[in-house]
């Protein structure tokens, strides 16, 4: 990143337009406290930069932009340099559909290319070695034990997973009703193995978690509400190094495992595509570049000519 240090003050001027910007991108797209902050930071550093230049942001061309992004190369990874140029781009679109421009300075600028990295996925021993790390004397462990199950048998994000209430799920017929992004749901079979920790945690662990209280979460936290995900993420990071992983690893890891090894045990890429309640194919298709990479490495061990 360029050096905050390195850039003069932002002018009062680029600041209310960047402000007046992000009150209408809230009111009209209802975006994030965080996707606004990573705009306003995006647009006043480059509104720095411009200062030290004598420009200002509605006076910015091409040229402009095109000697920015070069001189944050240097400095930033394709994906921050990616996002920086997206920022921009949706300000002076905003700027020319408000008529305060008549020229998109953006528009023929061309995105950096970003490498597709490969997820992280654990092999089942490691899962397995996991999955055995909670104590499941304790009602913790046993929820805990209960929650990894439940993310790895059903690939869940970790939004989905806290969300979950007892009305979505039917043990009798074994299936878990999922609502993922943009509120559309799916069905996900729950197997058998989950299914019996599901209902050992909510006949002993549950009840004695909630103390009296009353919940609709499967997994609910303090006063009922739901777990947060931060809460999540320690508990994992926490039987991962109990399981001696030493990989970096997260709730997603187990989602990632649950794709990876339904391909590796020739699982067709549709059904895993309807699992996961991904939208495009493509998003899919990620996991079969992991799973190949996983026969290769196989292939290389076992076979005589690997």
């Amino acid at each position: 990143m360029i050096s905050p240090d390195t850039l003069p003050a932002l002018p009062e001027s680029d600041r209310q337009e960047i402000e007046g910007f992000l009150d209408r991108l809230w009111m009209e797209a209802g975006l994030s406290e965080h996707t606004l902050a990573a705009y306003r930071s995006d647009l006043s550093q480059f509104a720095r930069w411009l200062a030290g230049r004598g420009c200002s942001l509605r006076q910015a061309g091409q040229a402009d932009l095109l000697a920015y992004l070069a001189h944050r190369a240097g400095n930033a990874k394709a994906r921050s340099a990616a996002r920086g140029l997206s920022s921009l781009r949706r300000f002076y679109r905003f700027q020319v559909r408000e008529g305060r421009r008549r020229d998109d300075p953006t528009a023929r600028i061309d995105s950096p290319k970003l490498g597709r990295p490969l997820p992280k996925a654990l092999t089942e021993a490691e899962v397995e070695a996991l999955l055995d790390a909670p104590d499941t004397r304790t009602a913790l462990g046993l929820r805990d034990r209960t929650l990894l199950e439940l993310v790895y048998a059903c690939g869940l994000r970790v939004s989905e997973l806290i969300a979950l209430t007892l009305p979505q799920l039917n043990l009798r017929q074994g299936v878990v009703r999922v609502t993922g992004k943009g509120n559309k749901e799916r069905l996900v079979p729950l197997g058998e193995e989950a299914a019996g920790w599901v209902e050992r945690y909510l006949g002993q662990s549950r009840p004695a978690l909630l103390r009296g209280r009353v919940s609709d979460y499967l997994f609910p936290g303090r006063g009922g509400a739901p777990l947060t995900r931060q809460a999540c993420w320690h508990r994992i990071k926490r039987y991962a190094l109990a399981a001696g992983i030493r990989s970096p690893i997260s709730p997603h890891t187990l989602r990632h495992a649950f794709a990876t090894h339904l391909l590796n045990h020739g699982a067709d890429l549709r059904v895993v595509q309807l699992l996961l309640g991904h939208s495009d194919l493509s998003t899919t298709q990620i996991y079969t570049h992991v799973a190949r990479a996983r026969l290769q490495q196989l292939h290389g061990e076992h076979h005589p000519r690997g």
